[in-house]
């Protein structure tokens, strides 16, 4: 018999027909009647309830059928006489998969905390809260296609492996089939990467905004969406070695439209979340942050404000004057901590701002200058709870321009001379941003620690799964 997903079986109408699921147990109870089992198969938060009736199964035949384990499970579908579901199943037939020993199987109906659950990363997808976390993972996901599609950006493969490294932090996981137990030197004493598998040294991207450029030169708008790395010690719960970034780059526009297609874009995930997940957003809503739903509905019914760094540094400092401690300080020229960008956003104006025009020398070396010489249309989205979720700027089209700053700054381009050809020709202006999706994940599902959004997440010290 065909199987019927859960998620599908709880809409059903077809009352007094045979079904066929399949899935996990989540519990099973009940008295010396009758047994109530919940089973869940990931499709949904919600589990359908499987009624066996005692006088057809015995307790030693339902003895395998224990949290965790997995099971087929035939049986009629019918009005459900208990609350919190419709429809529910009186089993008529059932085949065990998979047992699950009670006494070894961690995930017992009892409270479990996020930091055990990262250390059984490869079941916790199983819980109700990762379930919901992943699916809503997904649906973001298909938000972000969806949304570049329907715009005409068109999907745009960057590389992984790079020798070039696009923030100038040089914090890059290198990549290399060298013998690093007899590393072949020059005469300086330097590696010698003539005999790597490149000819060159190597290593993971930070980012594909360079590329992407390239990309958005020929094709007009593109976007990426793909994993990058970064090789900085940071413990924090904002901080990945391996995330998934999301950067369009658009020719022809200016910082007002670069502005306007962050906001839009924005809006358009957390709306996709609303109309898609709704059951999950109400579990997470529950049980994990009772503020998520009102505040994910703000978001999209306020407008954003556009906040210059200069006016916000004064309104930093004046909060400062007025008795607000901070721990970082906020003179014009620091880059802003999380703690000031959540002041901006959660408390002085009660809203997302996108804070434009940062001082030059905080700010990337591609990003176009602006007249007065000191600062660059920078064009960061920050967020409540998050901080900063967006990163964005107009890019410096004109090479003398961007060749000055290259060499104020002394970074070594001699490797990437495809780059400036952008500008050497037929430049044109053009903008982007990167949204990283995991700081998106948090915003979306309340989550307080990003190594809590994505599968299985690579910190320092840890590369386990």
């Amino acid at each position: 018999m065909k199987r019927t997903v859960i998620i599908d079986a709880l809409k059903s109408t077809a009352i007094g027909e045979l079904i066929h699921v399949c899935g996990w147990v989540r519990s099973r109870r009940g008295n010396k009647n009758v047994s109530f089992i919940a089973l869940n198969d990931g499709s949904t938060i919600k589990n359908i309830q499987i009624v066996a009736d005692l006088t057809k199964f015995s307790e030693e035949q339902l003895k395998p059928i224990t949290t965790g384990a997995c099971i087929s499970a035939t049986g009629l579908l019918v009005a459900s006489q208990g609350a919190g579901q419709s429809v529910e199943i009186q089993l008529t037939d059932f085949e065990v998969f998979g047992t699950a020993d009670p006494e070894k199987y961690p995930l017992q109906k009892k409270g479990l905390s996020m930091e055990f659950l990262r250390t059984i990363a490869h079941l916790r997808p199983r819980t109700n809260t990762f379930g919901a976390v992943f699916r809503i993972r997904h649906n973001m996901a298909m938000a972000i296609h969806t949304y570049f599609h329907e715009h005409g950006y068109f999907y745009f493969h960057t590389p992984l492996i790079t020798a070039s490294d696009c923030e100038g932090a040089g914090q890059m996981f290198q990549v290399t089939t060298k013998n690093l137990h007899n590393l072949k030197k020059d005469e300086n004493g330097q590696i010698d990467y003539s005999d790597d598998f490149f000819g060159r040294s190597a290593a993971l991207t930070v980012s594909g905004q360079l590329e992407g450029e390239l990309g958005a030169m020929a094709l007009g708008k593109i976007y990426t969406f793909g994993p990058t790395f970064r090789a900085e010690n940071s413990n924090t719960p904002r901080h990945l070695a391996e995330f998934w970034m999301i950067e369009p780059e658009v020719a022809f526009i200016d910082k007002d439209e670069l502005m306007d297609l962050e906001e839009d874009f924005i809006k358009y995930c957390v709306r996709w979340a609303l109309d898609n997940c709704m059951d999950d957003l109400e579990f997470l809503n529950q049980f994990v942050d009772k503020g998520l739903i009102e505040r994910l509905r703000s978001v999209i019914d306020t407008e954003f404000v556009r906040l210059p760094y200069t006016e916000g540094i004064n309104i930093l400092q004046e909060a400062v004057k007025n008795g607000k401690k901070f721990e970082f300080p906020c003179q014009w020229g620091d880059d802003l901590s999380s703690e000031h960008e959540r002041y901006l956003v959660e408390q002085h104006f009660g809203k997302p701002v996108i804070m434009t025009d940062y001082p030059r020398d905080i700010k990337a070396f591609y990003m176009k200058i602006n007249e007065d010489g000191k600062t660059v249309q920078g064009t960061d989205v920050l967020f409540p709870q998050i901080g900063e979720i967006i990163g964005g700027s107009v890019r410096e089209a004109d090479f003398d321009k961007l060749n000055a700053e290259i060499d104020r700054r002394q970074i070594p381009m001699k490797d990437m001379w495809w780059y400036l050809d952008t500008r050497r020709f037929g430049a044109a202006p053009h903008a982007g941003f990167g949204l990283g999706f995991e700081r998106l994940m948090l915003f979306v599902t309340g989550m307080q620690n990003i190594r809590d959004v994505i599968p299985f997440p690579r910190t320092p010290k840890n590369a386990e799964f």
